[in-house]
């Protein structure tokens, strides 16, 4: 086949690549994005992504830049409030409750929560708008060739093309990423997420919970109503064994145990979707850029959902990657500027992929006198508010 010819090619076309070939096109720039597997687009549909994404406020500057903003924005559930609830005492009841308001730091709410089947279909949509943006399904990344001048990529289906900039957004196993030499450093915590959707009598009213006991946090994010029903969205993390004995119980017995695990905080909760899991690690890449290559989302970093944090500094790589791709166009994918990525990108994520990781190993704990003392810590952090401020605009990347 003849040689074609790219700026950027993008090997991964889940949220986060599909989002960076939106931004790049947007900017002018002439993108090909990759992915072996075809999107799901259906939420109902199998293989589905059921989980939900929070963007945070700094993504949202980057969804608006990329031309997505205006089609999310009518499905999305504005997030208004952060709560932390400490079930750890001998009974699975609420003991600690504490409320994270937006509007302490900010005229805006913490973010906005919108399922991932409904964001993949509305940025390929935004793609299909892009004349300079060609999005390939069924069609993964074979082979990379990097020289100072271009990244050359062999796909599976046998094309050729030469790109200035080869990102990588192909997932915790990235191909890309093994190809061009850079190694990872993978923690297993041994636990898995169950991610599904649920409706209640209470209403939400915009409030995001994580209610920790043992295991992981149980996680309940505001969506739009469904069937005149409040809605939320439920990532439920627990260690593997019990993980899968949950997904597999009866849909009654089911409901039995997410109700107590729940502390009744939304009144009962019913079933609404199937349940997904899925495992839990985190990973970072011990750099971010290889010769004509930059590693962005699960390629260079990984974390448990706590915190809304994962996609949030997916994007964070996305805004960074553009804005020295603006600066001087002519520098597109060269040492130079993929070396000032990674200065300005993995301190960054070294520092919250660690930050995260010592709150789930603290939201996992079993001994009682260790789930005590995260109660008090809770307490303590959230009773003076120059902390507590602090500690909100942290979560969202801003200073």
């Amino acid at each position: 086949m003849d040689l074609e010819t790219t700026d950027i090619l993008i090997s991964g076309g889940g949220v986060a690549g599909l989002a960076a070939a939106c931004a790049f096109g947007s900017a002018g720039f002439s993108v090909i994005v990759v992915d072996p597997a075809p999107p799901v687009t259906d939420g109902a549909a199998e293989g589905a992504d059921l989980r939900t994404t929070a963007f945070l406020q700094p993504s949202r500057t980057v969804l608006e830049q990329a031309g997505l903003w205006d089609r999310l924005a009518p499905h999305a559930s504005a997030l208004q409030v952060m709560q932390i609830v400490d079930a750890g005492g001998a009974e699975p009841v609420a003991r600690v409750q504490k409320a994270f308001d937006a509007q302490d730091i900010s005229d805006a709410p913490f973010g906005w929560n919108l399922p991932n089947w409904l964001l993949r279909r509305e940025f390929l949509s935004r793609i299909s708008e892009l004349e300079n943006v060609e999005f390939r399904s069924g069609v993964g990344t074979k082979s990379v060739l990097t020289r100072q001048s271009e990244a050359r990529v062999t796909l599976t289906d046998g094309a050729r093309i030469s790109s200035r900039l080869l990102i990588a957004a192909d997932g915790r196993n990235s191909p890309v990423r093994e190809a061009v030499g850079i190694d990872a450093t993978t923690t297993r915590y041994g636990q898995k997420a169950l991610a599904f959707a649920v409706t209640h009598p209470i209403p939400h009213e915009n409030v995001s919970t994580e209610i920790h006991r043992s295991g992981g946090p149980f996680t309940l994010v505001p969506l739009p109503d469904r069937d005149g029903s409040p809605c939320s969205a439920i990532v439920w993390m627990e260690r593997g064994p019990e993980a899968m004995r949950l997904a597999n119980l009866p849909e009654e017995e089911f409901e039995a145990e997410m109700n107590a695990r729940s502390t009744g905080l939304l009144g009962p909760l019913k079933l609404a979707s199937r349940r997904s899991v899925w495992p839990i690690i985190s990973q970072i890449a011990e750099r971010m850029w290889a010769e004509r290559t930059a590693l962005i989302a699960e390629a260079a970093h990984v974390v448990p959902p706590i915190g809304a944090q994962g996609l949030n500094m997916s994007l964070g790589d996305v805004r960074v990657l553009l804005e020295l791709a603006q600066e001087n166009p002519g520098e597109l994918g060269s040492t130079k500027m993929l070396e000032t990525y990674h200065r300005r990108r993995h301190p960054e994520v070294k520092l919250r992929v660690s930050g995260i990781d010592m709150l789930n190993r603290a939201s996992m704990a079993d001994a009682q006198p260790l789930r005590d003392a995260r109660a008090q810590g809770l307490k303590a952090l959230y009773g003076f508010a120059p902390v507590r401020k602090s500690l909100m605009r942290l979560g969202l990347g801003v200073r």
